[in-house]
């Protein structure tokens, strides 16, 4: 798995990641994790690794002014673009492995393609279930195997194949919990009950495969991670390539369209 250190942007990849990313692939995804975990007008919301903010703007709409909601990131630049995009939602730099609120702050907490990240994910799970109250909702989502996810798929095996084997490792240990029976167990283990999982697939958009490819080498750790080998002559390109030859399949008119398959958790503390 990537060093958690990894998973860090710089300024202009927070802001390109909240311009292109989050209305393309994580935005829906967040008013799905919204729904499935009953967050309601009053209640107080935690968003765990908050990034850019989309999960807590989406429970803000929910909540009101009757209830409040905390988004907590690690990383400063996604935390300056998320505060940027809100000013109703508190948003606090910390670690997912020491909340920074006491026992039972929380009627419900939120963790969207983030837990996969931590790395001691059983010390962030407990911490998550410590600051709700009794019965509180945890909502968590993880992605599903990278087979599953053609997108992501074909940009590592280009990476690989063009940069060196290892060259996708952060692409691929966003999928290090692809299979549900490893999540259910991370939430009983600690502490949580009433437990579903469920496996969903959404259908994401772009206008081109060299589009998504662009995105995911600026807007993402990889922008940083493989600078040095992407200023390589031509190497962008025939990453490009290999992707668009990969993804042919889902071309339709106008853009091209591709599955994300993801495991959304629920459950309560």
């Amino acid at each position: 798995m990537a060093r958690p250190e990894h998973w860090q942007v710089q300024e202009s990849e927070a802001q390109l990641y909240e311009r292109h990313l989050v209305p393309a692939v994580t935005a829906p995804w967040a008013a799905d994790l919204v729904e499935r975990a009953g967050v309601h007008r009053d209640d107080r919301v935690l968003d765990v690794a908050c990034g850019t903010g989309i999960v807590a703007r989406t429970a803000q709409e929910r909540v009101g002014s009757e209830g409040s909601v905390t988004g907590l990131d690690i990383n400063p630049a996604m935390l300056a673009v998320a505060q940027s995009q809100s000013a109703e939602v508190q948003f606090i730099r910390g670690s997912a492995l020491a909340l920074p609120f006491d026992d039972g702050s929380f009627d419900a907490v939120l963790c969207q393609f983030g837990l996969q990240f931590f790395p001691n994910r059983a010390a962030a799970l407990g911490e998550m279930h410590r600051v709700l109250t009794e019965g509180g909702r945890l909502g968590a989502s993880v992605y599903g195997p990278i087979e599953e996810n053609p997108g992501t798929l074909a940009l590592a095996q280009a990476l690989d194949h063009h940069l060196g084997t290892g060259a996708s490792q952060t692409k691929r240990a966003e999928h290090v919990l692809a299979y549900p029976s490893l999540v259910e167990k991370l939430a009983v283990d600690a502490g949580f009950a009433d437990i579903t999982l469920t496996t969903e697939t959404k259908v994401v958009r772009f206008s081109s495969a060299p589009e998504w490819v662009n995105v995911q080498l600026t807007a993402t750790p990889l922008a940083s991670l493989l600078a040095e080998r992407l200023s390589r002559p031509g190497m962008t390109e025939r990453i490009t390539a290999s992707v668009v030859e990969a993804l042919q399949r889902y071309e339709v008119p106008g853009g091209i369209e591709f599955p994300v398959e993801a495991h959304v958790l629920v459950a309560h503390a």
